[in-house]
């Protein structure tokens, strides 16, 4: 009896290892593209002939499109099965690696590169719901979100430097195609190696909240996206962004337990203070690095690959870090982790606000060590804050609202900061005053975190 047990056990650890293998792989996949492509906007505008709009089209419309379809992806592995979303989800990115590596023409391009937000916003809410359900301890949940989010900064070190060989030899088709062998093992991987799970209960589908939330987080990214070209078509889309949302929350409230925020997910402190912490986390984490980037570029201390090259500091010491924040995040107490991760990051902000633009870049560079840090030892488990506190059968879409939380942190973060460097003239004052907004916000985050935390009070007659 006792070798059948440690047989069987024996077996659910390889078959654990094979699907986290597959889910890093799918999240690999995805973030690898995006760094990839921002390196070869050049050569494809060259080929193309391109103008400023279409190349910002190629690069911005898989954003787009993925902020617009992660709450229908989100429901949809609920629904309809995670394994099943992943699968197509997977199978749409890979075909639209295709088409964009086929493309004859800019305008095909960019149908290919919202193709590939689709399957985006399907794989990712389906990958970290899987992990909700299939790891059910919530330490090794944890472990298996850290190697999951390491992934993250394997692709953002990996991506540049792969871009890098490909594109001088191969020509920019060979970005695209470099997904599609990855995409076709994930799919063999994932049909075999996943379980399939989803909510047993039966869920309608709630098309008015659908529309309205992508309309919101669509016209929210669409903000970010025309900020530094058109200014008017910023403002009607925040104007739009905030409607939408007001008839999102009211056409919410109306439907009770059978809203796409359904309150089960809402009234979970933890969740909701992982929400506020990762849309902090990536408020000044994504907008440090395009205000740092630029003020490099712009005062002439850096040229774009040197820039590029000064910003690993902050990826090497998240890949390092993020794998074993699973096991500090249990040591330390979740709150730790999560509220400090998000602290150190705004305290490396204020780093390379003070050290930025000196003659010595060491300062910034320690900063953006720090910042790693924090980036290392939060994002996995606020993850697991997100998606560990709710009921298994809504883990898709709790998986898909902290997605949300985190790309419109980045996408509000370049573009509120990129506002502040301007604002201070650019230069030293610029970067400063953008750094010190960027950590204010994350500071508050953590605070958030740390106090929809903290432990709740027993009651009077189990105390004593």
């Amino acid at each position: 009896m006792d070798d059948m047990l440690r047989r069987n056990r024996i077996v659910m650890r390889a078959s654990h290892r094979l699907t986290l293998l597959t889910l890093c792989l799918v999240v690999m996949i995805a973030q690898i593209d995006t760094f990839i492509v921002n390196l070869g906007a050049r050569a494809i505008g060259e080929h193309f002939d391109a103008s400023v709009g279409e190349l910002q089209w190629i690069v911005d419309s898989y954003n787009l499109v993925y902020a617009v379809s992660l709450l229908t992806g989100g429901m949809l592995a609920d629904i309809h099965g995670r394994r099943r979303i992943l699968l197509i989800g997977t199978l749409i990115f890979t075909a639209a690696s295709l088409v964009c590596a086929a493309a004859p023409s800019a305008p095909v391009l960019i149908l290919g590169r919202a193709l590939t937000g689709a399957g985006g916003a399907l794989m990712i809410p389906a990958s970290l719901a899987i992990i909700r359900v299939v790891w059910n301890h919530p330490g090794e949940r944890a472990r298996a979100l850290g190697l999951w989010a390491a992934c993250n900064g394997v692709a953002m070190a990996l991506g540049p430097s792969l871009g890098g060989l490909l594109l001088p030899w191969f020509g920019w088709r060979s970005i695209f195609l470099v997904v599609v062998p990855f995409g076709l093992l994930a799919l063999i991987l994932a049909g075999s190696a996943i379980p399939e799970s989803s909510d047993p209960r039966p869920r309608p589908i709630n098309a008015p909240a659908q529309l309205f939330g992508a309309l919101a987080l669509g016209s929210l990214t669409y903000a970010a996206i025309s900020a530094h070209s058109s200014p008017h078509a910023m403002i009607a889309a925040l104007v739009i962004a905030m409607l939408s949302a007001a008839l999102f929350i009211a056409i919410e409230r109306k439907r009770g337990a059978e809203a796409l925020l359904s309150p089960d997910i809402l009234a979970v402190p933890e969740f909701r203070g992982a929400m506020a912490a990762t849309l902090g986390m990536t408020f000044g984490g994504y907008g440090m690095v395009f205000v740092l980037a630029l003020a490099w570029q712009a005062s002439g201390r850096l040229d774009a690959a040197a820039s590029a090259a000064a910003l690993l500091p902050m990826s090497l010491v998240f890949i390092l870090v993020a794998p074993f924040s699973g096991a500090l995040s249990e040591r330390l107490g979740i709150r730790v982790a999560t509220s400090g991760g998000v602290s150190l990051m705004g305290l490396g902000l204020l780093l390379i606000g003070a050290g930025g633009l000196q003659p010595n870049i060491a300062p910034a560079e320690l900063g953006l060590a720090i910042t790693g840090l924090g980036l290392g030892l939060g994002s996995g488990p606020l993850s697991a804050m997100a998606v560990g506190h709710v009921a298994a059968a809504r883990a898709g879409m709790a998986a898909a609202l902290i997605n949300v939380a985190r790309i419109s942190g980045a996408t509000i973060g370049v573009a509120v900061l990129g506002a502040c460097y301007a604002a201070a003239g650019g230069g030293t004052q610029g970067l400063l005053l953008a750094m010190m907004t960027g950590s204010l916000v994350q500071f508050t985050g953590a605070a958030i975190a740390w106090i929809m935390t903290r432990p709740k009070a027993q009651p009077a007659h189990l105390t004593r």
